[in-house]
């Protein structure tokens, strides 16, 4: 498999790279990056022949949108898909009145929940503006999970299934958007989302990797059957697939638990024995999928996006994954990457 390979977005007539890219950490997630290196690190993406991007208003609190404009303003503008997010405005305010949270340096905007039908119109309306662009191809309902919003979560999903749906169904059928879904940290959210509404695609982050393979049960043969695409962000669950079970390494957005370690140390036993990066092995194996349209990665930096890359297309025998599964470290009805 290829960077420049490209999938169909399920039913809609819009391809994507199998490998796209992801602006979390240019948004200054824990720890800044000068605009200089956010903008040499679209340009690597760019280079390496990754031509889907994804970005969302949350991302250092409208920065992340900001650099996506300065990082794609000058490429050709149909070369290249884009998404964002609805489902939070951004209202200014004094920097010591707002809460950042793991955002550093990020612009002086305060996070407002809104899946109101106005505010959604407005949200994508905000995003063009940051952006800088005419329009954008793919746009999803953010973070109604349970992770993001707990004891809310049944309210939050109601109110966005009808004002945010309602919006984004409207701007889809005026041909503003070619596809609308819906982006979350957990494949059920997903699931009765698309039992309820008339999704094109979701974005699952980290719960379809290496380690973890649940949304195997129905959500994806689901998307199969629908023929409806899904996005997977955080392939290396937050980060333990990119470090290894080492010391610290963290895990769904927190230090990994004893048991994730152990069975991470298990899938690197494997990987060792067949001389494999367990970096590739995590990028490789998630687009394997039928219906996973593209791998989101992030990036800090030129040489984490080319080593991305590298990652993503180093070959890897079939009897890897054959080991893997007879180790029970993958499930045995998780498709694997076909060698060529």
């Amino acid at each position: 498999m290829k960077v420049t390979d490209q999938k169909r977005l399920g039913r809609v007539d819009l391809d994507v790279t199998v490998l796209g890219f992801g602006t979390v950490a240019l948004g200054n997630l824990f720890k800044p990056i000068l605009e200089a290196q956010a903008n040499e690190t679209f340009a690597a993406a760019w280079d390496v022949g990754i031509r889907y991007f994804d970005t969302a208003p949350l991302y250092g609190h409208g920065l992340g949108e900001l650099r996506t404009s300065a990082g794609l303003r000058q490429k050709p503008r149909n070369e290249y898909v884009l998404s964002s997010k609805v489902g939070r405005l951004l209202r200014p305010r004094p920097r010591s009145a707002i809460e950042f949270g793991g955002w550093v340096d990020a612009t002086p905007f305060e996070l407002i929940y809104d899946y109101s039908y106005d505010g959604t119109m407005r949200a994508f309306e905000d995003s063009l503006q940051r952006l800088a662009l005419e329009r954008m191809e793919i746009c999803f309902i953010h973070d109604i999970d349970v992770f993001t919003r707990g004891k809310e979560q049944p309210e939050v999903f109601r109110q966005a299934m009808d004002g945010c749906y309602r919006a984004l169904a409207k701007l889809r059928s005026e041909g503003v958007l070619k596809a609308i879904g819906v982006g979350v940290n957990e494949w059920e959210v997903c699931e009765a989302a698309l039992k309820q509404r008339d999704f094109d695609c979701f974005l699952l982050a980290g719960r379809y990797s290496l380690l973890e393979q649940g949304a195997l049960q129905s959500f994806l043969p689901l998307c199969l059957e629908r023929d409806v695409a899904v996005v997977i962000g955080g392939g290396f669950n937050s980060g333990i697939l990119a470090t290894g079970a080492i010391e610290g390494a963290r895990y769904n957005y927190g230090p990994a638990p004893v048991s994730i370690m152990e069975r991470v140390r298990r899938i690197e036993v494997v990987c060792r024995d067949f001389d494999v990066p367990l970096q590739a092995a995590a990028v490789q194996f998630v687009p394997a999928h039928p219906a996973v349209a593209s791998l989101i990665i992030g990036a800090r930096s030129p040489e984490q996006a080319h080593q991305m890359a590298s990652w993503f297309e180093k070959p890897i025998p079939a009897e890897f994954w054959d080991a893997l599964k007879a180790a029970k470290l993958l499930r045995d009805d998780a498709p694997t990457p076909k060698v060529a």
